[in-house]
């Protein structure tokens, strides 16, 4: 399988959008030349109750939780998990201000997106 180009962005937990603290809770990896949209999330209550002990954390993980199923797509992903998913993508990482954000697009190399995802995931989400 030759190497592609592919297109990722961490999410973060904002709790107080107005301090601009964040912990790292997600990634978001789009390849699409092998056709493949992933996400990976993982929330720390801890570390988020750190910036702010008065943070809705059950909100948080809807919000994570929404996230995953738009991403996987599927009849119960709403209407942008009914999207191609380059336009997944983009509906995932267009900035928003709310407490769950897309930080910057960065860009990568692979021959296995979900390789790749597992490696972002386990650099950024540790």
């Amino acid at each position: 399988m030759s190497v592609q180009p592919f297109e990722y962005s961490v999410l973060r937990a904002v709790p107080r959008v107005e301090r601009g603290e964040y912990v790292n809770v997600g990634v978001v990896l789009y390849c699409q030349q092998l056709d493949f949209l992933g996400c990976t999330t993982q929330m720390h209550s801890e570390r988020v109750r750190a910036l702010d002990p008065d943070a809705d954390v059950e909100g948080i993980e809807a919000l994570l939780a929404a996230v995953s199923k738009v991403c996987c797509g599927g009849p119960d992903s709403g209407p942008a998990g009914q999207d191609a998913l380059g336009r997944r993508f983009r509906w995932l990482i267009a900035p928003r201000s709310t407490v769950v954000q897309p930080g910057p697009v960065h860009t990568g190399l692979t021959a296995d997106p979900a390789a790749a995802l597992e490696r972002l995931a386990g650099m950024v989400l540790s």
